[in-house]
């Protein structure tokens, strides 16, 4: 038995419970890329069966995260379907229709066992019992006589084995008495349990494959049982390998773990709030637990739709390699068009420089300063500590410790005499440009005897607050002459005053 080749239809059931993880992320991306592959649909369900657990920001963190990486749907909740609707806890008549012809066909049963009777079989160390698998008409209406609830749960077979077919493992075949006893499949309330909704929804929704985590793998002996007993064909399941924590050692959990004492992001929200691209993560994901050919590590989105197979998932492992996607992360920012990367920046910096984003959007200085930066960035949120000054007033450019104004090997008193020497450069010079300003100030450092870079230091710290900037002679430039010559000024004056001070 092989997987279909035709056009998937495939899934992604998240349960609204919680924010979407790297692990969730990785199987839509999985089911996308293979509907794509396959010119299939890619269907979103929402899976709130349990209502106890039910978080509405969960399912808007979720649609968004999806959105974000690109994983737009082809039928869901929001925007319907042959199918719809596409969220369970709207779909309660339909589970509790099959649970009835289940019960009808005698493959399923009502059990009345209260409450208190399975905590006694839990204390005993037992499980369930299946002491009303066979209850008479009369058990039964004595039972609920009393006004006892019940729920419906599914008539394992007590003999033989199933078998399951994994495209991943191959053939998984389990004795049914290692099944979990007699499954609940609808609740005294008239919900569904997963077990029931995903077998009835992947069915009716016409799913051709199932991906999903290999946690999943020992459900799906019952869920083979299941789509026997109500007749339907079996789907193919694709159980996805464990993505593990960086260290390799345990399951990837959704606590942050701490990579040469970073906090490294497990969530999607977390992710775009530290300035990954969308792209980067998409292309790391991709080669998780799946590999483009062995050897590249960077690809396109249609160059991977062209190659995946879920045939070619690997049943491994993998460990998350945050150093790989922090690499790849730069190679995406690199790689981008000024004006994209612009467009990406904004509402990162933004908020951080105290702008509105129309604002710092159509400012000349941010366009001047991503050529200069870009290089230099491994993640957009790189951008604020590599800009901040530029948008500063001159008085907020302040000099904590003076000595950072001093070029090596130069004494205080020989700093100031640089500073004074180039803003008399700064003042004169036509035109204002950074070819003009490196051959006058190189010229300058040469006439004084002092090496080129003791006689930039100083330029660098004065007009940025920084010992580490961009290009010094091209921040002058997205300065202004006028704003360049008054940070000069503030730090000249500093300077002198500490000069005068370490005599």
């Amino acid at each position: 038995m092989s997987h279909a080749t035709a056009p998937a239809r495939v899934r992604f059931a998240p349960s609204p419970t919680g924010f979407l993880h790297l692990g969730g992320l990785r199987t839509a991306l999985f089911d996308w890329l293979y509907a794509h592959h396959t010119g299939g649909q890619f269907i979103l369900r929402i899976e709130d069966t349990d209502q106890k657990r039910y978080n509405p920001e969960s399912l808007t963190n979720l649609m968004h995260s999806l959105r974000w990486l690109g994983l737009n749907w082809d039928e869901g909740p929001d925007i319907g379907g042959p199918h719809a609707p596409y969220v369970q806890s709207e779909r309660k008549a339909i589970y509790q229709q099959y649970a009835g012809q289940l019960i009808a066909e005698g493959k399923a049963y009502r059990c009345y066992t209260t409450a208190a009777e399975l905590e006694e079989l839990r204390r005993q160390g037992k499980e369930y019992d299946r002491r009303h698998r066979w209850l008479t008409d009369a058990a039964r209406a004595a039972f609920e006589a009393e006004g006892r609830t019940s729920v419906v749960r599914f008539a394992v077979p007590l003999e033989g084995v199933t078998t399951v077919h994994d495209v991943v493992r191959g053939d998984v075949t389990v004795d049914n008495r290692r099944i979990p006893v007699d499954p609940v499949l609808l609740k005294s309330d008239g919900m569904p349990t997963y077990h029931l909704a995903v077998v009835v929804d992947d069915h009716l929704m016409e799913i051709t494959h199932i991906l999903r985590g290999e946690e999943w793998l020992p459900s799906a002996p019952l869920h083979t049982l299941l789509y026997a007993a109500l007749g339907w064909q079996c789907p193919y399941f694709v159980h996805l390998p464990v993505i593990l924590d960086p260290s390799g050692k345990g399951k990837m959990s959704k606590r942050k773990p701490i990579v040469d004492g970073r906090e490294m992001p497990v969530f999607v929200s977390d992710l775009m709030a530290e300035g990954y691209l969308a792209d980067a993560v998409f292309n790391f994901l991709a080669n998780t637990g799946w590999s483009f050919d062995g050897e590249r590590e960077v690809f396109t989105r249609e160059e991977a739709i062209a190659r995946f197979d879920v045939a070619d998932i690997s049943a491994k492992a993998t460990a998350v390699d945050y150093k790989k996607l922090e690499w790849l992360n730069g190679v995406y920012i690199r790689q981008m068009a000024p004006a994209e990367l612009r467009q990406q920046l904004v509402p990162y910096l933004a908020p951080a420089l105290g702008m509105p984003e129309e604002t710092l959007a159509a400012d000349p200085r941010l366009e001047q300063l991503i050529p200069l930066i870009q290089e230099r960035m491994k993640y957009l949120t790189d951008a604020t500590t590599l800009v901040d000054w530029a948008f500063a007033r001159a008085e907020a450019i302040t000099y904590p410790d003076p000595a950072a104004l001093v070029g090596k090997k130069l004494t205080p008193a020989q700093s100031v005499e640089v500073l004074e020497t180039g803003t008399a450069l700064i003042r004169e010079l036509e035109p204002f440009d950074e070819p003009s300003l490196e051959a006058a100030f190189r010229a300058r450092a040469e006439a004084m005897g002092i090496k080129v870079g003791s006689f930039f230091a100083p330029f660098r710290v004065a007009i940025t607050g920084k010992t580490v900037s961009p290009p010094l002679f091209e921040s002058m430039v997205v300065l202004g002459r006028e704003e360049t010559l008054r940070r000069l000024a503030n730090a000249t004056e500093t300077l002198r005053t500490y000069a005068t001070q370490a005599v």
